[in-house]
C-alpha cells in the first residue's frame, strides 16, 4: 500500500516518504503545519488512494480522550429504569461507540483521522497512549476489551496550538507540512484550475507571494484563501493587466479573500502612504 499524489491533491516527495513509512511502521502519523495547508485533506486523500474507509474525529476544545473510545449514557439508562424499559437490563444499550472503537471494530483496514488535536486539553493525547499503543482498550461496564481487527491508518493533526506531551511524539511519526514554494503552489493551482492561463498564474503568484512576505503580516493567506482568490478572479474574468494594486491603499484585487483582519488591511493602507510620501 503505496500513497503517492492523487488526481485532486499534489503531495510533495517528502510528505508521501512520511505517510508510506507511517504506514509501514504501524505508527500514527503526525502532521502539523500552517492552517490551510491541506493536512485535513490529505486524510481523505490518504484513504481515496489507498482505497480505504475514512473515519474522521474532529477535535474541539471541549473534547475529551474518552468519548473517541466510547461513551455511557447512565442519565438515559437511569431514566428508563424509572420508566421500566427492558432495555436497562442490557448496559450494552447504552454505550455509545466513539471513532477509535468503530475504527478497531470495522470489518477491513481504515484510516482514522484526528483532527486538530492540539485544540483540546493538554491531557488529551496522554489519555491516548495505550490505545494508539496497543490498539485495544477496556470496557469497563461490561468488562470486555475491544482490541483492533486491522490495525487502522491514523492520521493526527496539529496546527502548533500548543505543546504536544514527549510520550505522544514518540509513538508518532512525524513531518511538517512546509509551505509550498511557488512551483508546487503553482502544480497545486493547476490540479484545481486546469484551464488558468498561464499569465494570470504567473502574475496571480507573484502578487500572492509578495503580499505574504510582507514584513509584519499578522496572519499569512494560506494555500486555500489563494485558491478562494484565484476561484473570485476567474469568475470575474479579470487578467493579469486587472491585477495591478490600487495604488492608494497597495491593495491587490479582492483582497477580502487573503486578509483576514482589519490590522493587515491597515498595513497595506500605510505602506502606500508612506510610499507617496517619499515620492
Amino acid at each position: 500500500m503505496q500513497f503517492t499524489t492523487t488526481a485532486t491533491y499534489v503531495a510533495t516527495d517528502e510528505l508521501r516518504v512520511a505517510v508510506n513509512a507511517a504506514v509501514a511502521l504501524e505508527r500514527p502519523l503526525l502532521v502539523k503545519g500552517e492552517p490551510g495547508t491541506g493536512k485535513t485533506e490529505l486524510a481523505r486523500q490518504v484513504a481515496a488512494a489507498l482505497k480505504l474507509p475514512l473515519l474522521e474525529w474532529h477535535v474541539k476544545s471541549t473534547t475529551k480522550a474518552q468519548q473517541g473510545i466510547y461513551d455511557y449514557d447512565a442519565v438515559g439508562r437511569l431514566r428508563d429504569s424509572q420508566l421500566g424499559d427492558p432495555r436497562v437490563h442490557d448496559v450494552a444499550n447504552y454505550i455509545r461507540r466513539g471513532k477509535l472503537w468503530q475504527a478497531f471494530s470495522a470489518d477491513t483496514r481504515v484510516v482514522l483521522l484526528i483532527d486538530e488535536i492540539d485544540k483540546a486539553d493538554i491531557e488529551f493525547p496522554n489519555d491516548l497512549l495505550q490505545e494508539l499503543d496497543r490498539m485495544e482498550f477496556h470496557v469497563y461496564e461490561t468488562g470486555e476489551t475491544i482490541r483492533a481487527r486491522h490495525r487502522p491508518v491514523v492520521i493526527i493533526t496539529s496546527n502548533n496550538e500548543k505543546e504536544l506531551p514527549d510520550a505522544f511524539l514518540r509513538r508518532c511519526f512525524f513531518h511538517f507540512i512546509r509551505f509550498p514554494d511557488a512551483e508546487t503552489l503553482a502544480a497545486i493551482v493547476r490540479v484545481h484550475f486546469p484551464a488558468i492561463k498561464p499569465a494570470l498564474l504567473t502574475t496571480a503568484l507573484t502578487q500572492f507571494f509578495e503580499l505574504r512576505d510582507t514584513p509584519g503580516l499578522r496572519k499569512k493567506p494560506s494555500t486555500s484563501e489563494v485558491l478562494d482568490w484565484l476561484k473570485l478572479l476567474l469568475a470575474e474574468d479579470l487578467t493579469p493587466e486587472d491585477l495591478r494594486r490600487d495604488a492608494r491603499t497597495n491593495l491587490p484585487k479582492l483582497h477580502g479573500a487573503l486578509l483576514k483582519n482589519e490590522q493587515d488591511v491597515q498595513l497595506f493602507e500605510r505602506l502606500a502612504f508612506l510610499s507617496r510620501g517619499q515620492r
